[in-house]
């Protein structure tokens, strides 16, 4: 029998099935596990640069650093020469910090202080600033004067430094010309320097001078300031063969952050050091 030909056509239905569609996959998690660990971070961050000071984060800043040469100073060795050895001042990488505490070598005992050297120079320091407080305390004019001098150690020896006060220049304005005050600090300087007969240095330093100006007068001007100070230092009794350098250093080492400010004016006396 012929098939009918208005028969109902037979219809087939498959469902396509999609596991996981429920949650869409898990990607979203992963970025959200990257945010929170990027914000805890920067919040780690924020809690140590309100918890530290400037010396502990550049600390910080230094172990992170990829450019830190090897030290000169420490070991992990623990034999007889304590991870130094004879050529240990030619092959360690120089920092410009330190020297093996053990005979350094020519080209590098100015780089460092041994232990000898720091022993002279905490020495020296004690003694001068005894003598300067000394001096200070006879009169009103020496303790006006006292107030212009501080002393530090460098590698380079015992620097005695003298500058200018808001209210009080050592030197006329832009002259190399000596205030009665530098001439009391000349006379102080010398008979504390009589305590010693190491070398001596004499640095010229001071402000900075509008850019505008055509003949800007910096480097002549530390240089005649310490030529200066040499001569009020022979005046006051000291020997002049004891000064072996005099250095103008113009405006090129400010010691604040304004570079105009009158506390850059000032002249560097050096005790140095008697191994350099």
């Amino acid at each position: 029998m012929a098939g009918q030909s208005n028969a109902a056509p037979v219809i087939i239905k498959r469902k396509k099935i999609i596991s996981g569609g429920g949650h869409h996959g898990g990607a979203w998690k992963v970025a959200y596990a990257d945010f929170v660990t990027a914000m805890m971070a920067f919040f780690l961050l924020m809690w140590l640069l309100g918890a530290t000071d400037e010396k502990q984060r550049k600390g910080i800043a230094d172990f992170f650093s990829p450019t830190i040469p090897i030290s000169r100073t420490s070991s992990g060795a623990d034999g007889a020469f304590g991870g130094d050895s004879i050529f240990s001042e030619d092959t360690l990488a120089s920092i410009g910090t330190g020297a093996a505490n053990s005979k350094p070598t020519a080209g590098n005992q100015t780089t460092g202080l041994n232990d000898a050297a720091k022993a002279e120079l905490a020495s020296l320091q004690a003694s001068v600033e005894k003598a300067l407080t000394a001096l200070g305390g006879e009169s009103e004019t020496m303790q006006a004067v006292r107030r212009h001098v501080v002393t530090k150690v460098t590698d380079e020896g015992l620097v005695i430094e003298v500058f200018d006060t808001p209210d009080a220049a050592l030197f006329a304005d832009s002259t190399a010309e000596p205030q009665p005050i530098m001439r009391d600090v000349a006379r102080m300087l010398a008979e504390v320097l009589a305590l010693t007969t190491n070398d001596l240095a004499v640095n010229g330093h001071v402000k900075s001078y509008p850019i505008t100006l055509i003949d800007n007068p910096v480097w002549n001007l530390a240089t005649a300031r310490a030529q200066a100070t040499r001569d009020l230092l022979g005046t006051a009794g000291l020997p002049g063969k004891r000064v072996q350098r005099i250095t103008g250093y113009a405006d090129r080492k400010p010691v604040t952050a304004d570079a105009t400010a009158v506390r850059n004016n000032r002249i560097e006396v050096i005790v140095l050091r008697r191994d350099r």
